[in-house]
């Protein structure tokens, strides 16, 4: 399916250096769109080298921008003559134990973020539409909140009504940023809100090392950590690729309209040992079977401090159920398998070794 991107006027995409964002900036610039890209530190030449390399394969460009989610002002620069807005800058840390305040490493920059960046759009005239990057943690928070909706299956109606800023931050945080961007949207009738909404996002990096915190799931197949067995429960899963994609889509086609739960399939922590044996042959770090739950719920909190018996109560044993048909009948979606994906993000931390201790 084709449709029109208008690459007259420059958009912008926050946090450019990002894993999503990458793959969305290549998309466009491979569109010749003008893309004008922010990134926290302009002189960080391994953080922005890829997107500079970007721009030289054109034939669209990249302009590079130095902003701060949380300085006030900083995005007016580069938002100038913008009729699109990406925002896809936001903290992502799927290891708890790297968490060490909430409030400073999730709620600050995403909801504070938030609020800096639509009055940066309110400001900035020319703007039309504001693509956000939220999540599918912005849908439910546990995944036994799939059971409540109808046919037990998450669609784009239902929102998260059980995190905290104590019992998953991340959770909590990209639903009050998405919730905050909704509230802002409908004070006024310039610029169209779309929201994107993935679950686990996995494929290489563009950068050519770990832009993601879904390396730290990756990670897990080889640090030793699973080689007893895997937690019995299922994520959402998407291609990177796919995630850029949608977000071209929400952005240039005239039908897109509200939030849009994107994804493959549900994948559980032994289908993707399964996909890696497939792959890369048997090895004793990959989980050959699942952890009954209850054994979990006992050893969990004695092994990991970071993982509650809350977490392991509401989410072990339950697989996410989610509808992605909104995002295939409006922005004509075709999901890819997420084995490759999770294949190649494997063999690119193999690469860079970043499996060694």
């Amino acid at each position: 399916m084709t449709f029109k991107i208008n690459s007259k006027g420059p958009v912008l995409v926050t946090g450019a250096n990002g894993f999503v964002a990458s793959w969305l900036v290549k998309r466009l610039v491979e569109s010749g769109v003008t893309v004008h890209a922010t990134v926290r530190d302009i002189s960080d030449k391994g953080k922005v080298s890829h997107l500079k390399q970007l721009s030289k394969e054109g034939p669209g460009k990249v302009q590079l921008f130095e902003s701060d989610l949380l300085k006030e002002g900083s995005f007016l620069e580069p938002m100038k003559k913008c009729t699109i807005v990406f925002h896809t800058a936001s903290p992502f840390i799927i290891d708890a134990k790297r968490i060490k305040n909430p409030q400073t490493d999730f709620y600050d920059p995403i909801v504070n973020g938030m609020e800096n960046i639509l009055q940066t759009v309110n400001d900035t005239k020319t703007v039309k539409k504001v693509v956000l990057t939220s999540s599918i943690v912005a849908v439910y928070g546990d995944l036994k909140e799939c059971l409540n909706s109808p046919d037990g299956m998450l669609t784009e109606n239902d929102w998260n009504e059980t995190s905290t800023i104590n019992h998953m931050p991340y959770s909590y945080s990209k639903t009050m940023g998405e919730r905050l961007a909704w509230e802002k949207a409908n004070q006024q009738n310039r610029w169209k809100l779309i929201a994107i909404n993935p679950p686990i996002v996995v494929g290489p990096s563009l950068a050519g090392f770990s832009t993601s915190g879904s390396d730290d799931m990756i990670k897990s197949f080889s640090n030793g950590s699973l080689k007893s067995g895997a937690p019995p429960v299922a994520f959402g899963m998407i291609d990177v690729r796919d995630v850029a994609e949608a977000h071209v889509r929400a952005a240039f086609m005239n039908n897109a309209n509200g939030r849009y739960i994107i994804l493959d399939r549900a994948v559980s922590f032994l289908n993707v040992g399964q996909i890696l044996s497939n792959k890369f042959g048997p090895q004793k770090t990959f989980p050959k079977n699942e952890l009954p739950k209850w054994l979990l719920w006992l050893i969990g909190p004695i092994v990991d401090k970071s993982i509650t018996r809350k977490f392991i109560s509401n989410s072990f044993g339950y697989k996410l159920s989610a509808d992605n048909s909104k995002s295939i009948k409006d922005l004509k979606m075709k999901y890819e398998p997420v084995d490759k994906a999770i294949e190649e993000m494997y063999q690119q931390l193999l690469d860079n070794k970043s499996f060694q201790k």
